[in-house]
């Protein structure tokens, strides 16, 4: 799949935030922990819930309003079953099924989790806490075997505050014997948003947005209902989509707490932007570079939102350092704005140095992951002429109906194939 992407238009008009990816992909695993239904409400359209569905499908859980924004998921037949590679090659939340499925049936058989290749993204934290609470984990022929008879609550010091660890943790805990403490836990609001879920279907968590989790596991789990938290970070996208198109967009539904960081980076660029009343609301700005933009664990700046925040400072006067040092592979896509006109030095893997303000031109482009993906597209619509961005599908992974949502706010956009 490709899009056609014709620049130069400033975009105005309103918005609406879909459900955090990273949030309902956890909170459908977590589905599996109860034997009743549970609904969900503000479920982005994406093909990762797709992929999702379909391995729940596959060890008998019932999912139905895929494509739609409501999910209905009955887990009450579920089964041991081996997830096969060429689903969970295409998903890195399949590790998120760790958890819930060893919970559940005492045992998980899966190939190894794919996704975006920006960087190593191992499952050292994952065995580290599914070890912690009793289970025996073996590698074998590119896939693994976890078992475990029984889990006992313990205390955990994750080696690393990896958010699907820490999901994993939450889960499995859930309904293990005993209390279960997690220390470095990941805060992320996603992490939040599954919490949430969790206490609604009966677990007992105190420390909910911190780094220290206490789970009290409960003896039976059941099915609620719950409403996605809207995604931060497509808040953050289109306010610099609308910042580097010169437009005013109006963004919402918004959490204005789960915005913090990338609000005040926004605003050392100049963007002019205000809340009123669950809504972000971006103005035509004057962009000016920062000293300095770096990725940091929760509540720092969010590494998802890195790429489109380089294509950003090519359009701020000034230069600007963007340094991620959680992925080594995130700064690859930088050489796809160098052949639109942009002016940048890429350091290392994990720095680049870009010089703005310069004028992109329209190019022959292709997408390396999702995130990189959504950045081409703002830079596409930012830049003179006709761009082509092909491998689309997986900006669709993380972006819900993204062509019609954009076309909206006067966007010249189409989708081929």
């Amino acid at each position: 799949m490709r899009l056609v992407v014709t620049g130069g238009n400033k975009l105005s008009g309103e918005i609406k935030v879909a459900g955090n990816k990273n949030s309902v992909l956890p909170i459908m695993a977590a589905c599996l922990l109860t034997q009743d239904s549970c609904f969900l409400e503000n479920v982005p359209d994406i093909s990762d819930v797709t992929i999702m569905a379909k391995l729940l499908e596959g060890c008998g859980a019932k999912v139905s309003g895929v494509g739609s924004s409501k999910l209905t998921i009955n887990c009450k037949s579920v089964k041991s079953v081996t997830f096969p590679a060429n689903l969970t090659g295409k998903l890195r939340a399949s590790v998120l099924l760790l958890g819930p499925m060893l919970a559940r049936v005492g045992e998980v058989k899966m190939g190894y989790p794919g996704g975006d290749i920006i960087g190593r993204r191992p499952l050292n934290t994952h065995i580290q806490v599914l070890e912690a609470l009793g289970a025996k984990i073996q590698d074998k022929n590119d896939s693994f075997i976890v078992q475990a008879s029984h889990l006992k609550g313990t205390e955990i010091f994750l080696e690393e505050a990896s958010v699907t660890a820490t999901e994993n943790a939450l889960m499995a805990a859930s309904i293990a014997t005993g209390q279960t403490v997690i220390k470095r836990a990941a805060s992320e609001p996603h992490v939040v948003d599954l919490s949430n879920f969790l206490i609604k279907m009966g677990v007992e968590i105190r420390g909910v947005g911190s780094n220290v989790l206490k789970i009290k596991g409960a003896k039976q789990l059941f099915g609620t209902n719950h409403s996605i938290r809207p995604d931060h970070l497509e808040v953050g996208t289109f306010a610099i989509l609308s910042a580097v198109t010169k437009g005013a967009v109006k963004i919402s539904p918004v959490i204005e707490e789960d915005l913090d960081m990338i609000l005040l980076t926004l605003s050392k660029f100049g963007v002019n932007f205000k809340i009123e009343q669950n809504t972000l609301i971006v103005a035509d700005s004057r962009l000016k570079a920062v000293e300095k933009v770096v990725t940091d664990v929760w509540p720092g700046f969010p590494t998802d939102l890195m790429a489109p925040m380089i294509v950003l400072a090519t359009q701020a006067e000034g230069v600007t350092i963007l340094h991620d040092w959680m992925y080594e592979s995130r700064m690859f896509f930088v050489d796809k704005l160098l052949s639109m006109g942009a002016k940048a030095v890429i350091a290392d893997p994990h720095r680049v140095l870009v010089y703005g303000p310069t004028n992109l031109r329209g190019q022959k482009l292709d997408t390396p992951d999702i995130r990189a993906g959504i950045a081409l597209v703002i830079a596409a619509l930012a830049a003179k002429d006709k761009s082509i961005i092909d491998k689309a599908e997986l900006i669709e992974r993380g972006y819900e109906n993204i062509v019609e949502r954009l076309s909206s706010l006067g966007a010249k956009i189409e989708k081929i194939g």
